[in-house]
């Protein structure tokens, strides 16, 4: 009697594990967080060129819309999506801002010479709270603001054909 009772228990606690695992394997543990709408803060940083050091309230004027491109010279979707920021900074009407994240500045000024410029500043992220305080949490990532300095979109990850898409007809 005590076996089965004890073999019953087991079965119990077996069967336990399992559903909690199996629903557990069900919930998405993705975390994004919600940046659309957000009002962006003034920040500070050094120019990865100048060396000056800049703010954003002095870049953030005079254009409908802002691209803010997360990236760093280590990352290789950065390289990837690099043709597409240099197309876009052909659009009169984008302001193109990049903030290289916590990078070698040597390393980034030597990326920026190597596939061209897109950006009309960069920005110096070196401890990577600039990007914190956008909302984002890797790179790349792409940020439309517009002329309010309210964020209408963001695009995680590189911008591959369809993100490009997208981003130029919000830009219309």
């Amino acid at each position: 009697m005590k076996n089965k009772i004890l073999l019953i228990s087991l079965i119990l606690f077996i069967c336990f594990c399992l559903v909690v695992l199996f629903k557990g394997l069900n919930n998405s543990n993705v975390y994004i967080p919600e940046t659309t709408n957000k009002i962006i803060k003034e920040f500070k940083s050094r120019s990865l060129f100048s060396d000056d050091e800049i703010s954003s309230e002095k870049i953030l004027v005079n254009s409908d819309y802002y691209i803010l491109n997360i990236w760093a010279s280590w990352c290789g979707p950065c390289r990837k999506e690099h043709p597409k920021l240099m197309e876009l900074s052909k659009n009169p009407s984008v302001k193109l801002i990049g903030i290289n994240y916590r990078d070698n500045l040597k390393n980034a000024k030597n990326f920026v010479k190597k596939f061209g410029n897109p950006y009309s500043v960069i920005f110096v992220d070196t401890n990577g709270i600039i990007s914190i305080e956008l909302g984002a949490y890797g790179v790349p990532e792409t940020i439309i603001v517009n002329k309010d300095k309210k964020i209408i979109k963001k695009f995680i990850g590189y911008l591959d054909d369809k993100s490009f898409k997208e981003l130029n007809s919000i830009l219309k």
